[in-house]
C-alpha cells in the first residue's frame, strides 16, 4: 500500500518471529508434561496407546503438540476458539498464550487489527532508536514527532491500565473470591487476569475454571471489552491523520557532527 516492500518483509518477520516462539514454546511445555504428576508416579510417556506429555484438558485425537499450537495460535489473533482447555496447561504453558494475548494478538492479529497495532509498536521502536542515535526518527518517509509518541504512549497503556486495574480490584470482591475463580493463590489471579486480558484484547478464550456470570464480571469485563475494542480506534485514527499531509522526506541518514569552532584567539 505504501510501495516500500523492506518494510512489508520486516513486519511480516516480526510477526512470524513471535508467533513461531510462543507456538514452539507452548509445544516444548506441554508435550513435557508436568513434573509434578512424575512424583506421584503418572506415566506421560508417549506410547502405543497415549501421546505423552500433559494430556489433562487435552483431547487424545489432538495431543499435547496439536493442542498447544492451536492455543497460542488463536492467542495470536481475534479468533478466541479452543481445542483444549487453557485452564489445565503447565503453568508456564498457560503463561504463554496469555503473554501472546498481552502483546496486543499482533502476530498476525485480526482482521487489520494486528497491524494497526505492530505499527504502533514500531512507531514507538523507531522513536526510541532514533533519538539514542541521533536521528531524526522517521518512519516510511514521515517525521514522528511528540503528538504522534503521545497517541502512541496513550494505546499501549489504556489497555494494561483497565485489565490491571479491574483485575487487582476483584481481589476485593467477595464474589469473586467465592464464586468467579476455581483455585486459590496465584493460578486463581491468572484466571482473573486471563479473563480481563482476553476480554479487551478481543479474543474471547478463557481459563476454563473461571466463572464469570455475576454482575461484578459482566459488568468489569464489558467495560473492559468497550475500552480495548471501540477506545483504541481514536489513536490509531489519530496517528495516522497527524503524518498525512507531510511530503514524503528523503530517506535521513543521521545528523552530521558540528564543524569544530575556532576560538577567536587562534584565528
Amino acid at each position: 500500500m505504501v510501495a516500500d516492500r523492506r518494510q512489508g518483509r520486516a513486519v511480516f518477520a516480526i510477526m512470524l518471529v513471535i508467533w513461531a516462539a510462543v507456538s514452539l514454546g507452548t509445544m516444548a511445555l506441554e508435550t513435557r508434561g508436568n513434573p509434578l504428576l512424575d512424583t506421584l508416579g503418572v506415566d506421560q510417556e508417549p506410547a502405543a496407546t497415549q501421546p505423552g506429555g500433559n494430556m489433562e484438558g487435552k483431547e487424545v485425537r489432538f495431543g499435547p503438540a496439536a493442542s498447544a499450537l492451536w492455543a497460542a495460535t488463536t492467542t495470536g489473533t481475534s479468533n478466541g476458539s479452543v481445542n483444549s482447555m487453557h485452564d489445565s496447561y503447565t503453568p508456564l504453558g498457560g503463561m504463554l498464550p496469555l503473554v501472546h494475548m498481552m502483546l496486543g494478538e499482533v502476530s498476525p492479529g485480526g482482521v487489520g487489527v494486528g497491524l494497526n497495532g505492530l505499527l504502533v509498536l514500531v512507531l514507538l521502536s523507531v522513536f526510541v532508536a532514533g533519538l539514542m542515535v541521533g536521528r531524526t526518527p522517521e518512519y516510511l518517509g514521515k517525521k514522528i514527532q511528540a503528538a504522534e509518541m503521545k497517541l502512541v504512549v496513550c494505546y499501549l497503556l489504556v489497555v494494561p491500565t483497565v485489565l490491571l486495574g479491574f483485575a487487582a480490584t476483584s481481589l476485593l470482591v467477595g464474589s469473586v473470591r467465592d464464586v468467579t475463580v476455581s483455585a486459590p493463590g496465584p493460578h486463581g489471579l491468572t484466571q482473573i487476569l486471563y479473563a480481563f486480558t482476553s476480554a479487551a484484547n478481543n479474543n474471547g478464550s478463557a481459563f476454563a475454571g473461571i466463572t464469570a456470570a455475576t454482575p461484578w464480571m459482566d459488568t468489569t469485563l464489558g467495560l473492559a471489552m468497550l475500552v480495548g475494542r471501540f477506545f483504541l480506534i481514536v489513536p490509531v485514527l489519530a496517528i495516522a491523520g497527524i503524518p498525512g499531509p507531510q511530503g514524503a522526506r528523503p530517506r535521513d541518514r543521521g545528523h552530521a557532527p558540528h564543524p569544530t569552532r575556532r576560538s577567536s584567539a587562534g584565528s
